[in-house]
């Protein structure tokens, strides 16, 4: 059977009716600067990408979220505005690196769609070699706007048109959804083209997998505290099975995992920094993992409402995530409400 590659697949979607021309070019465009950023990633020490990044004035580089900046994270960051700037596809793009959107500059035509992503996931990874990763998710520009600003992105996560992330690790992997399944691509560094090894990602319903930094134990919330006790209690306690625990600290490694296997992926909110709602951002990571994951069967939620189903107040907005497989969710989810239901 021949290969599919990943111009391929869209063509086919695009003649289902599934993709617009324009859509299609985005993906394609957002595919090859992934393979971009997978080259500089690499290239490690060799092409001098480690470390933090400078500062203008000295010191270094910090980002909008108060993050210092590897140096791989402002590459990718480059490379994905410039990428994106000429091909007439976009109006404006959002990144979790800057404090507010970048509008397509005046000297090229401006698309229909809105391009937010987080260029580097897990660079905290880096420096040790481990998996990182790019997310990425597309929305429509809202009719009769021709300068896009911050609210224009303000859009609940069911308004996603695309999503997706790149897996830098042992081989470089692009996980898509169009709204029509979740589908995995590994690049052919031969040919040069990401070639489809996985059409309808499914993930199982149950699992015995989960995946939390269980550093921050003693900073969760009780209902959090209470359902991963009960994990550990394994056999003998009330959910009657051992439980396995992951942790890759690269949030597109662990939704690989997931979506490879089962599982159920948690960053809930904590008490070591109680005015920020969570640790993920909305915009940049959670709506795009969760359309891969619901499209795949899975399930995704801030462990009381769908993440979804959220109305953005910020560009940078915040979110516990629970994410995986499906029945794991919505157990996890209960145990929130009911924790809820009793305070009340």
């Amino acid at each position: 059977m021949p290969s599919i590659s990943l111009t391929r697949h869209l063509i086919e979607e695009q003649r289902s009716g599934h993709v617009t021309p324009d859509l299609r070019l985005l993906l394609e465009v957002v595919a090859r600067a992934c393979k971009r950023i997978s080259v500089a990633v690499g290239k490690g020490a060799l092409g001098d990408v480690l470390g933090e990044a400078a500062a203008a004035g000295g010191g270094d580089s910090i980002n909008v979220q108060g993050e210092a900046q590897k140096k791989l994270d402002v590459i990718s960051n480059e490379i994905l505005l410039e990428a994106n700037a000429w091909g007439g596809h976009l109006a404006a793009c959002a990144s979790e690196e800057m404090e507010h959107c970048q509008q397509i500059p005046d000297a090229f035509p401006r698309g229909n769609y809105l391009l937010v992503f987080d260029p580097l996931d897990g660079s905290s990874n880096i420096d040790i070699n481990a998996s990182v990763g790019t997310i990425f998710s597309v929305l429509r520009c809202p009719e009769g706007v021709s300068a896009a600003q911050d609210q224009d992105f303000l859009q609940a996560g069911h308004t996603q048109v695309a999503a997706g992330y790149c897996l830098y690790g042992p081989s470089t992997m692009l996980v898509l959804t169009i709204g029509h399944g979740t589908h995995a691509f590994t690049l052919d560094r031969e040919q040069g083209s990401f070639v489809l090894t996985t059409g309808h990602m499914r993930i199982p319903a149950q699992t015995r997998e989960f995946a939390i930094n269980m550093s921050n134990q003693r900073h969760w919330e009780a209902p959090t505290q209470a359902y991963v006790g009960d994990l550990l209690a394994g056999r003998d306690g009330p959910r009657g099975q051992d439980f396995n625990m992951r942790w890759v600290a690269a949030m597109v490694g662990d939704v690989h995992r997931i979506l490879t296997r089962g599982g159920i992926f948690i960053y809930p909110w904590d008490r070591k920094d109680p005015a920020k709602p969570g640790k993920l951002r909305l915009m940049y990571e959670a709506n795009p993992m969760a359309m891969l994951v619901e499209q795949a069967g899975g399930a995704a939620t801030n462990g009381r409402e769908r993440i979804l189903d959220i109305a953005p107040t910020s560009l940078h907005q915040r979110v516990p995530v629970f994410l995986g497989s499906k029945d794991e969710v919505e157990i996890a989810t209960r145990y929130h409400l009911q924790h809820d239901s009793k305070a009340a």
